[in-house]
């Protein structure tokens, strides 16, 4: 491998120390390297959200984001929101409102809604509409993600 680097990230609470090239884009990284397939590709721009990761408690584009850049980050993923057989209180309102249709955008929403709820309120169905307009998706006209996000934005607590 030519011009590798080793980084050590930890991703959804597990450490990973690997050996990448520098032109390595974190989001090829987490689907090839690390099996997070989860984070979806599509227009790799940066503009279409489907790659949205949270890096260091912040929302991404993985796409955009060298792996070396993101050495000694604390990275979560779309995998990391619920447990093994449970989806995560976000998931289960996107269920719950029918939220998703195709479901490849799904992930980048669920991880920008995460990071929106964890540091803004969300009180108004504009707010809401304003977080989510990074996002795109072709397949649903956004109501049902928003009644999804404003009922964990009234519920307040935890989203796993």
């Amino acid at each position: 491998m030519q011009d590798a680097v080793t980084i050590t990230l930890t991703i959804n609470g597990l450490t990973h120390t690997r050996a990448v090239d520098a032109r390595l884009l974190l989001s090829d990284f987490l689907r090839h390297d690390l099996g997070l397939t989860g984070t979806h590709v599509g227009c790799e721009h940066g503009v279409c959200g489907a790659c949205t990761i949270l890096l260091d408690g912040r929302s991404a584009r993985s796409c955009l984001t060298l792996a070396i850049q993101a050495d000694g980050a604390t990275i979560e993923t779309v995998e990391g929101l619920g447990r093994m057989g449970d989806l995560g209180r976000l998931q289960q309102a996107f269920r719950d409102h029918h939220g998703l249709q195709c479901g490849f955008c799904t992930p980048g929403f669920l991880m920008t809604i995460t990071d929106m709820l964890r540091h803004h309120p969300l009180e108004t169905d504009d707010a809401i509409r304003e977080a989510l307009s990074g996002n795109i998706c072709r397949c649903t006209g956004y109501q049902h993600i928003v009644d999804a996000v404003r009922e964990l934005a009234r519920a307040r607590g935890p989203l796993t």
